[in-house]
C-alpha cells in the first residue's frame, strides 16, 4: 500500500474516533466537533468515491 493512501487512511480512522467519541459522549465534545464531523464526512465521501472509480486488482487466469 502507498505511504500517502496509508497515511490518508490513518486520519480518516483517528477523525472516525474523535467523531464517534462525541456521539457516545457529546458533553465530553471540543467546541471544534462541528467542523471536524463535517471534515470526516467530507474526507469519508471522497475516499469512497475514490475508491468507487480506481480500477480492481485484476486477478491472472
Amino acid at each position: 500500500m502507498p505511504t500517502a493512501k496509508r497515511t490518508f487512511i490513518i486520519i480518516l480512522l483517528v477523525l472516525n474516533a474523535v467523531v464517534l467519541l462525541g456521539q457516545i459522549w457529546p458533553e465530553g465534545a471540543p467546541p471544534f466537533a462541528r467542523a471536524v464531523n463535517l471534515i470526516t464526512l467530507g474526507l469519508n465521501v471522497s475516499f469512497l468515491l475514490t475508491m468507487i472509480k480506481s480500477p480492481g486488482i485484476k486477478q491472472k487466469k
